[in-house]
């Protein structure tokens, strides 16, 4: 009975050691490659239970439903989630001293105002709004500002985001107005500009843009520069550009969920994505822009020098960066629910 209690107490000490080693990670789909998952349990012992989801709504829902006992150690907000997420206190702070490769990361996408000193989040994978044109259909095309999109010659040539922000973003930087405002004035001018652009829309899209364009669907299309680049190398009637007045950055974020289950495992997990040879994978994976200059290095070269996927400081500087628009938010998605039922 003696050594039969004994090799209880081993079993169950053994089980929750191995439950101890591992890392609970819960990101978006297509955002991580599975090879990187192995290596990292390679190198360290730790298993990644790996979750995804395919909204920034739907990761927020997980982690605000469980009261704190979500059981994920690493999650993947982007930017206005960050804001909202850390304010509700459901975001670790992070210790600095406890992170390895930040200084690999591009200084022009850390500090922001949706995370002022990094705090809660280090940027993972990125991405900047601009404009496709097909030169096959408009070969003399100009389209130098986003106001241009207006133009009554494009009717029903447009592919539009199927997202909030954008399309009120661009409504709100042609009428002069801050692109993440909380004034409800400016939201119901940004929706009324909108409603007038609809006749140039021919559809809203943002899970398969690459093919619609590709296969000349539409002449003009408003997409994230990551799914620009791949049809851009292999169409060369496709002209990718950033309009004069400013195009919107996008970041998805690393962060550490408040009371994180295995906080330890959750570092060393942070300090393995940021080795530029892991960031070059994930970025080559994704097809989207990678945060890590270092990494970047590592890209074949038609990744590494396209200005599509890396644009120079003087784009990023007229940038607008998003953030979260806080109670504005359902004001914005009620003028999104009036403008698509206008559209449809």
């Amino acid at each position: 009975m003696k050594t039969l209690m004994i090799t209880l107490l081993l079993f169950i000490s053994s089980f929750c050691f191995a439950n101890d080693n591992v890392v609970n990670v819960y990101n978006w789909t297509g955002y991580m490659p599975p090879q990187v998952l192995e290596q990292f349990t390679e190198q360290t012992g730790i298993k990644v239970n790996f979750s995804t989801f395919a909204s920034n709504d739907e990761l927020f829902a997980k982690i605000a439903t469980t009261n704190g006992d979500s059981g994920y150690d690493i999650i993947v907000p982007s930017a206005n989630f960050v804001t909202r997420m850390k304010e509700l206190g459901m975001l670790e702070k992070l210790d600095h001293h406890k992170i390895i490769g930040m200084n690999n990361l591009n200084p022009s996408l850390l500090n922001k105002a949706f995370d002022p000193n990094n705090q809660y989040s280090l940027p993972y994978l990125w991405g900047i709004t601009g404009i496709v044109i097909n030169r096959r259909y408009y070969p003399h095309l100009n389209l130098d500002y986003w106001r241009d999109l207006w133009d009554p010659k494009l009717k029903n040539q447009i592919l539009m985001l199927d997202e909030t922000k954008e399309p009120f973003e661009i409504a709100l930087k042609v009428l002069g107005y801050p692109a993440n405002t909380r004034n409800p004035q400016q939201i119901k001018a940004a929706y009324e500009k909108l409603l007038q652009l609809l006749p140039n829309i021919k559809l809203f899209n943002i899970t398969a843009p690459q093919s619609i364009i590709a296969n000349g669907d539409v002449g003009i299309g408003v997409i994230y520069n990551g799914d620009a680049f791949p049809i851009t190398q292999d169409n060369p009637n496709l002209d990718f550009f950033f309009p004069k007045d400013g195009a919107f950055v996008w970041i998805d974020n690393l962060a550490i969920v408040k009371n994180a289950p295995h906080l330890a495992n959750a570092y060393k997990f942070i300090n393995f994505v940021l080795q530029p040879k892991i960031a070059a994978e994930i970025a080559e994976f994704s097809g989207y822009s990678s945060p890590n200059s270092a990494g970047i290095k590592l890209l074949p070269k038609a990744a590494r020098t396209s200005k599509i996927l890396y644009p120079g400081k003087d784009i990023l500087d007229k940038a607008s960066f998003e953030k979260d628009a806080g109670p504005a938010n359902a004001l914005y998605q009620h003028y999104w629910f009036l403008l698509k039922l206008n559209g449809s």
